[in-house]
Formats: C-alpha cells, structure tokens, sequence
C-alpha cells in the first residue's frame, strides 16, 4: 500500500520508522510547521534522512492541501499523534482511508490530554485506540483497542513511555495490516461503552474539575493545565497522590509555600496518618518533605521544582530553604 505518515514527535518518528523497517511505501510525510527557534521535529527529521517527501500545512482545511494529497495516490493515512484538525475532506483522500492513534481505551477519555486524567481520576487501567478519524474530536469508529495497567506508581511519564508508547506503535502496524488484508474492523463507541467504562465514568463524575465536558458517551476531557494541577491539601491522601502522579512530568502538579510556588514531580505514599491540619509538614530528612493530607494521610515529595530553579531532590532544596515540620503548605501556607 502506498500510505501517508501525519504526526509528529518521537511517536511519529517511530512509527515511520517501524512503517519502513516492514517495508511500508510511504509515500508521503505531514509533520507540523516548524516553531520559531525550536528545534527540528524529530518525525520532520527522519523523513528528510529517508528522501521522503515531506509537507508541513498550517492548516489541512484548504483546497490545495487535499490536491497535493490526492497527488501522492495514497492507499491510507495513519495519524501518529496529530494536534491540528484534520477534516473529512483530507481524512477521505486515501483510497482505504484514514486511521488514528488515541491513548486511551475510546470511548474514555476523549481529548487532548487522554493519559492525564485517567491517572487523576485514580483509574488502575487505560489503554490505546485505533480508530477511524471523523469530524468529531475523538468520535470515530474503533478498529482496535490495547489496554494495560496503571501501576499504583505509575506517573503520566512511565505510562506513556513505558506502555502506551511501544505498544501503540506495535498496533499501528498491525492496524495497517488488518487494512491490508481488508479485515479492519469498524466500531461503533456506542457499542463499547460497557460496565467498566460506565464505572470509570461514575469515578469521573466524583473527581472531574469543574470544566470537563458533561458525560454522555463516554467521557471528554480538555487540556490538563496548570490550573487544574494545584494541589488542594484538605483532598484525601490517595486523591492527591493521583493528581500528582498524572501532571508528572507535565503541567506538573504545584503548591504554595510561603507565597512561592513549588512544582511537585517525583513523590510516594508513605504508611501510617497523623492528626493535625491538612498542608502540614510532619517530617524533612534524606528522603524528601512529607505533607499530611485531609484524611491525615501522607504525602512524600520526592523531587519539587522551586520558584526560578529547576527540578531538584526535596531533601536537597528543603535544607537550604529552611523547611521546618509544622509549617503549611497550600492556601494557609
């Protein structure tokens, strides 16, 4: 088959790579337009190694980015994380049609930051998709699903590098080999919205910040952003260890000390409670700053990012910063 490769990033390059490695035409390359003084995308890269013709549109809502399409004859497009809209007119130039990589178990977790919440919300399973793009945001027939695991540790960073990354390129290419041989499956959401997604759901109803779409098939939610990753002290213990557990490494989950904001990364849910208020610091040694929570459960922060610093070992940054059991943290801080 002759395909088109549209993402971008280190996914993108690697599914490229794995397209050719099996001995994929690929045809053509659509990767974002460059950003000033960024460096080149590594999808972008590859193909110019490869002498692969490569195209970077600001927009594929035009005319003459579906002709220069239609010109590259292509037999499938595969998405490999794209940002911008694609519509219908674009999605239907290949000839057997467009397929898309979504890291959730659609249709959970529509939307742009899909490995965030499910981390947030406390769910211990997620997974990918690979679906059929329409005009909707995430809305498309399903061909496959992946799932896996979310570890009581796993962070945003170790489920996307460890898992939903090697395994949704391994179903990318079989994806584009159930197209091949004509036995690509096309799933409709509303039949896979079964009783472990009606759960999930029920556990989003309980947590969702206040902006996330209402529920009707399956869920929505928009970008995880840095207002929705201040940590609130008076939340269960397991509640704020979620919460920062999904923003790491990005947006990266924050709190307030003595009217400085301290991002939180790298952390752990030591045993035992305590009685005392929530935001309070009940121990700072070798191991980090430890916080007690609403439920007097605790928090220990392992590696924190300062106002003007970089991110740094808790234990490290506390002892210069003067950081005394007692003291709170948060909006009494």
């Amino acid at each position: 088959m002759r395909i088109i490769v549209n993402g971008q990033q280190a996914f993108g390059q690697a599914v490229l790579e794995a397209l050719l490695e099996r001995g994929e035409n690929v045809v053509g390359v659509y990767t974002a337009p460059d950003q000033a003084g960024g460096r080149p995308d590594p999808l972008k890269t590859a193909a110019l190694e490869r002498d692969i013709p490569l195209f970077q549109p600001r927009s594929f809502r035009r005319e003459a980015v579906w002709a220069q399409m239609r010109e590259l004859e292509p037999d499938l497009c595969v998405m490999a994380y794209v940002t911008l809209f694609v519509p219908a007119q674009a999605l239907a130039v290949p000839k057997r049609g467009t397929i898309q990589y979504h890291p959730s178990l659609l249709p959970m977790h529509k939307g742009p930051s899909a490995m965030n919440w499910p981390i947030i919300y406390g769910e211990n399973r997620t997974g990918l998709t690979i679906f059929w793009p329409d005009e909707g945001l995430d809305t498309g027939d399903v061909l496959l699903r992946k799932a896996v695991d979310i570890d009581p540790d796993d962070t945003l960073g170790s489920l996307y590098f460890d898992k939903l990354f090697p395994l949704g390129v391994e179903a990318m290419l079989e994806a584009v080999e159930l197209v091949r041989i004509d036995d690509a499956p096309r799933i409709p959401q509303t039949e896979l919205l079964g009783v472990e997604a009606k759960i999930a759901m029920r556990r989003v109803q309980l947590r969702k910040p206040a902006d996330a779409e209402p529920l009707e098939l399956g869920t929505y939610e928009s970008w995880c952003r840095a207002e929705h990753a201040e940590v609130d002290w008076q939340q269960p213990g397991k509640h704020v260890y979620d919460l920062i557990r999904g923003c790491n490494p990005q947006p990266g989950a924050w709190t307030t000390r003595q009217g400085q904001r301290i991002g939180l990364f790298d952390s752990g849910m030591p045993g035992g409670t305590s009685d005392g208020p929530a935001g309070a610091v009940v121990a700072s040694d070798a191991d980090g700053v430890t916080v007690r929570t609403g439920d007097g459960r605790h928090v220990l922060l392992k590696r924190v990012r300062p106002a003007g610093s970089g991110k740094v070992p808790t234990a490290e940054w506390a002892a210069g910063a003067g950081v005394e059991v007692g003291e709170r943290w948060g909006e009494d801080g």
